[in-house]
């Protein structure tokens, strides 16, 4: 058994190497403890253009919420779901492009308008193009929602109207309330 891990693990370096010597298909990196690391130069590309897109819309979301009246801030909290609390998110650095990318909370924005007197309402906004959640982050939800952070939680999708593109939200209570209920 020990032999053909040992082949497996062979055939993978072998085959690193290999695509390591292709320069004009792959780009190569070496992570902290030496191992190089292949990426088709098309993949890379194409998460390029996906990320400045989603931060092109998340900036039309954040817009689209102030012409509404609404006090918009990034959250920078996320929930650690295994000890039951909101934990600092935490901060990811480029080091190639040497950014460090500060709001990588969950959700993406807090949402705030004042109702009358003492009264606010405070809503949690996640940006996402397909508008498409995935399960932890529907975990996640229904944990704000359970332990009463936000009042409610709207996802942001993009809406193609002709040429343009629009902003739609829903509520993830009237989506997804009978699966991930309050109680």
């Amino acid at each position: 058994m020990m032999e053909k891990t040992k082949k497996k693990r062979e055939k993978e370096i072998l085959k690193k190497i290999e695509q390591a010597g292709d320069a004009e298909n792959y780009e190569t990196s070496w992570d902290e403890n030496g191992v190089p690391r292949s990426k088709k130069k098309s993949n890379v590309q194409r998460g390029k253009k996906s990320r400045s897109s989603g931060a092109r819309f998340e900036l039309k979301v954040r817009q689209d919420l102030e012409s509404k009246g609404r006090t918009v801030d990034k959250w920078t909290n996320n929930i650690d779901l295994e000890a039951g609390k909101i934990t600092p998110a935490k901060r990811k650095f480029n080091p190639y492009s040497r950014v460090m990318a500060i709001g990588t909370g969950f959700p993406d924005f807090i949402s705030i308008k004042h109702i009358s007197g003492e009264l606010y309402s405070v809503i949690g906004v996640e940006v996402k193009i397909n508008g498409t959640l995935s399960k932890e982050e529907k975990e996640k939800c229904a944990w704000y929602l359970k332990n009463n952070i936000f009042s409610q939680i709207w996802i942001a999708k993009s809406v193609k109207k002709g040429n343009k593109t629009e902003v739609e939200y829903y509520d993830f209570a009237e989506k997804y309330g009978n699966k991930y209920d309050k109680t």
